[in-house]
């Protein structure tokens, strides 16, 4: 089997957040890769006003998942389940889905469609760029408070500025609907607060909860390792 991991919004460097995840799965014999995202301005076309959204973000990702036909498990965190959504639907090699602290879109559904209609407190939105990030002074707090100090020094360095446009941008399918699928819960997650993932998860196949905040790959990666299925 392979483990294909698809990051949340405005960072970069998918192989960073992941990494601790990956290296204790690689142990084990079971490689993984995590695509770029587009919208970040991870590949050649900068972000922002007039550059790639959503539809490049899962071009990327099915790129993924098509170069190969090993059984797959994808993993994806935040955002990334906008993206997997569509990314994985039709896909035989895609064997389970397993969503953190994520959305499940409905076909038709974008990301704003999960908020209040206003950007949370965390985040800086420039309509002149049409981008959008994280304030680098609330990430640790509101992201990775259960996290070591090596990640708390190293993670600003992997934010990105992203398309603001992603978020009215809707799915064109939803892989949950067709292939098994695990919410994984934050219970301490201060971003996405654990009440709305828990109305999340209610489109999952198999609920977890992680005692973890929102990034349990880098704080507690033996545990989002053993809730992987063996295929």
């Amino acid at each position: 089997m392979r483990v294909v991991f698809v990051h949340g919004a405005c960072v970069r460097d998918g192989s960073w957040w992941w990494h601790r995840t990956a290296g204790l799965l690689r142990e084990r014999g079971v490689p993984s890769t995590a695509p770029a995202l587009p919208s970040c301005g991870e590949t050649e076309l900068p972000a922002g006003t007039g550059g790639p959204g959503l539809a490049e973000d899962v071009t990327a990702v099915r790129h993924a998942l098509l170069d190969g036909e090993e059984p797959t498990v994808v993993v994806a965190h935040s955002y990334g389940g906008i993206v997997a959504a569509e990314a994985a639907a039709g896909v035989e090699s895609v064997r389970h889905l397993v969503l953190v602290s994520s959305y499940l879109p409905e076909v038709g559904q974008s990301l704003s469609d999960f908020g209040d209609g206003g950007p949370a407190p965390f985040l800086d939105v420039d309509p002149d760029t049409g981008t959008f990030g994280v304030r680098p002074e609330l990430l640790v707090d509101t992201f990775l408070q259960d996290c070591d100090a090596e990640v708390r020094a190293r993670a600003a360095d992997h934010l990105a500025r992203q398309s603001v446009r992603v978020t009215g941008q809707p799915v064109g399918a939803a892989a949950w609907q067709r292939v098994p699928s695990t919410y994984v819960v934050c219970a301490r997650d201060r971003g996405t607060p654990p009440s709305l993932q828990r109305e999340y998860a209610r489109r999952a196949g198999t609920v977890v909860e992680l005692d973890t905040g929102h990034h349990p790959f880098l704080s507690a990666p033996a545990a989002v390792r053993d809730l992987l299925p063996s295929l």
